[in-house]
Formats: structure tokens, C-alpha cells, sequence
């Protein structure tokens, strides 16, 4: 039996008054997925524990089984895992996103116009943290660069801040009552606005800004947490996995739970992604020997953040495309398979930040199809009646085995 998950990154919604007051799942022309759905167990399950916040990292770490409230440490960790930066039991790395503020005079004043300051290529997000570690690394802190708007910042024998806050949570906001507070986290701050006074002139902004694009006004510093303790894939399930993504988040989880890294060209995570490269890549994979392969497609989560309802319906019909490519080919293999289909959380076009709602999920097993009236929706899923409590349930359902 060959397993993968295909995991629609913030994919689930509230119904919304211009789509007749359906959600973006409802609308999308996704026939593959609901053919299958009929084939299919529907169903919801909570993918963040209650009292924890509704990241992709927690989130994501749940659908692969997870339990997500005794391993996590914090988000950037698991992004500096893939980045190659190895963190001492003492340091604390945070998120660094290149994000773009509005102009007011004073610092405080400002809005947080964009959070990944206009998807900002990783080539030029290159030049401007290097550039930026050459003012402010020091023997406390050092600044890496990652992917797109994505960074690293380590911080020596550091503490963790609870009050550090995502910059998509706050798309459209005045930051003044979400910087850093002065008291404990004043070298933070100061940080943030002296990255704000070495990019406001840099030729790749005046660049940007010239070409009418959104410059990167200053590094936001977030999702701070120590070192990480990911038990192993194979040794929980006796899977050999793999992961496919464009983020640094679900690379660096791979990495530390010694899953392969599928590599995808063209992978951007966001709605102008490689998606069928996705699929095959997956597919390849397992006919190539592995057991289990986790296709995670982030585009879903973009659109929200951005509130771009169209772009997110496309991206949904895309993800048919993934799953009807995946299943075609290994029904063609002659592969038995099982394809869990989900998000990790709803991220709302109406909030534009992650909800913790319970998500829904659909098992196909090509050697056990089901016949039932179910499409892929979140009201369908509700009608159910199932609601699974964690992802650590849900996969043990899906793989047919205890995970340790």
C-alpha cells in the first residue's frame, strides 16, 4: 500500500456573502476530488490542540501525526533545520520576514501594508540580508537568509517572547501595539527599526518602489523558539517518506524527521506553483520505493493571507488537478493506495490570518472504495457527524497503525 497526503495549506473557509454564502471548497470546480469524495471517508478533525496558536507549523506537524503539544518548540527552528543552521540547546531562533510598512514619519505610526513585501524574489531577499548581517550580526545575533521573505535570525543565549506577532496576522494594521514591547524585548525592537534605516535607501528598493512593486522596509521578527526535538518518520510508522513543498517550514520538518526532500521545479509556493510537477514528483517517489509522500501545497494559504478569493478557488481547482494526477497514475502502476486529502487549518479570505477551526479531511483506499452521497466540503464534513480530536487519531486511522 502506497500512502500520500495532499495537504491544501489553509484551504478550508467561511462561507462568504459574495459566493452566495458558500466557501471557496464549495464554489471550485474540483470534479476528481468529488467523484472520489463519493468513493470516500468524510470527516473533521482538530489539528490545533486546544490553547495552542493555529500555525502552519503546529498545524502541519499535527497531519503528520504528530502530538503537536509535547514536540513543539516554536516555527522558526523548524525553518532554520532547512537552512542549514544548527541551533545550540541555548540559542533561539526567530523568524526575520522582509515585510513592507507605509510611510508615516515616526516608526510607531506606521501599517503593515505587506508581509512579504511584495513576494519579494529570493535573489534580491539574498543581496538585502546579507547585506543587512553585515550591519547587525554580532556575537549575539546572526541574521540567514532563506526563501523569498522568509529569514532566520539566531539569537545567542536568548529568551523566548511570547508577545512576538506574525505579520499576516496584522495585514492592513498599525503596528504600534504589535512591536516588540520595550521592556523585554527591546533589543528586538531596536533591531526592527535599524533594519528599517539600512533598507529604506538600498538600490534594490528604490529599484522595486521605481518598477512599482512593494519594497522590503525592515525585517518583523516572530515565530521564536529553541532547539526542536522531532522524533523519527520511519521509526514512529515504519514508512519511508518523503516531503514535497516550497517552504522552509515543511522542508525543515522533513529534515528533522529524516524524511526525503523531494525536490520540484518550478515549486514557489504560491498560485503560480509547479502543481503538476507536484504530483508527479510524488508519484515518482513512491513507484521509486518510498511508502509515504506528503505533497504539501501552500498556495491556498497565500491567497487567503491576501484575501484573494479568486486565486484561491483557482488554486483549489489546481489541487484537483494534483489529486486526480496522483491517483490516475498509481491506479495506471497498479499500485494499491490511500490518499488522505486536507488542509492544516482555514485560512479565511474574510480575516486573512489562520482560524483553528476543526478542518476536513477525505480517505480514499483504491482497494476498499466506499459508496456514499459525500462531496469534499467543510458542510459535508460537518454533516458527518465524525470529528476526530487530533491529527495523531486521524493518521492512525489513515495508516491503519499505532503511531508510537
Amino acid at each position: 500500500m502506497k500512502y500520500v497526503v495532499i495537504l491544501g495549506d489553509g484551504m478550508a473557509d467561511y462561507p462568504m456573502v459574495e459566493l452566495n454564502d458558500r466557501t471557496p471548497l464549495e464554489v471550485a470546480n474540483k470534479p476528481f476530488i468529488d467523484g472520489l469524495a463519493k468513493k470516500s471517508e468524510i470527516g473533521l478533525v482538530r489539528t490545533v490542540p486546544f490553547g495552542m496558536k493555529a500555525g502552519s507549523d503546529v498545524a502541519n506537524l499535527s497531519c503528520l501525526g504528530y502530538e503537536t503539544e509535547k514536540i513543539y518548540t516554536g516555527r522558526s527552528p523548524l525553518e532554520a533545520a532547512n537552512i542549514g543552521v544548527h541551533l545550540a540547546d541555548t540559542d533561539v531562533a526567530a523568524r526575520a520576514n522582509l515585510v513592507t510598512l507605509s510611510n508615516e514619519e515616526k516608526f510607531e505610526d506606521k501599517t503593515m501594508l505587506d508581509y512579504s513585501a511584495g513576494e519579494i524574489s529570493t535573489e534580491e531577499a539574498k543581496i538585502l540580508i546579507e547585506y543587512l548581517a553585515k550591519e547587525l550580526n554580532s556575537s549575539v545575533y546572526t541574521l540567514y537568509a532563506g526563501i523569498s521573505y522568509r529569514h532566520c535570525l539566531v539569537i545567542k543565549n536568548g529568551t523566548v517572547l511570547e508577545s512576538l506577532v506574525p505579520p499576516h496576522d496584522i495585514s492592513g494594521r498599525p503596528i504600534k501595539q504589535y512591536l516588540p514591547n520595550e521592556l523585554v524585548g527591546k533589543e528586538y525592537l531596536e533591531l526592527i527599526k535599524r533594519s528599517y534605516e539600512l533598507l529604506k535607501n538600498h538600490p534594490i528598493n528604490l529599484e522595486r518602489i521605481k518598477k512599482g512593486k512593494n519594497p522590503a522596509s525592515c525585517i518583523w521578527l516572530w515565530g521564536e523558539g529553541t532547539k526542536p526535538n522531532i522524533q523519527n518518520f520511519f521509526e514512529r510508522t515504519r514508512l519511508n517518506a518523503g516531503m514535497i513543498s516550497a517552504v522552509d517550514l515543511l522542508n525543515g520538518i522533513a529534515r528533522l524527521a529524516d524524511m526525503k526532500l523531494i525536490r520540484v521545479n518550478g515549486a514557489t509556493g504560491n498560485y503560480d506553483t509547479n502543481f503538476l510537477g507536484k504530483a508527479d514528483g510524488a508519484v515518482d517517489a513512491l513507484l521509486g520505493g518510498l511508502d509515504y509522500v506528503y505533497v504539501h501545497i501552500e498556495a491556498p494559504d497565500e491567497c487567503g493571507h491576501h484575501g484573494d478569493v479568486k486565486t484561491k478557488i483557482y488554486s483549489i481547482e489546481q489541487i484537483d488537478m494534483v489529486t486526480k494526477r496522483i491517483a490516475e497514475r498509481l491506479k495506471d502502476a497498479g499500485e494499491e493506495f490511500s490518499i488522505l486529502l486536507m488542509p492544516d487549518h482555514p485560512t479565511p479570505i474574510y480575516t486573512k490570518t489562520h482560524a483553528e477551526n476543526p478542518v476536513p479531511y477525505l480517505i480514499y483506499r483504491s482497494n476498499e472504495e466506499l459508496k456514499t452521497e459525500n462531496v469534499y466540503t467543510e458542510k459535508c464534513a460537518l454533516a458527518s457527524g465524525i470529528l476526530l480530536p487530533s491529527g495523531k487519531i486521524l493518521n492512525e486511522k489513515f495508516l491503519n497503525r499505532v503511531i508510537k
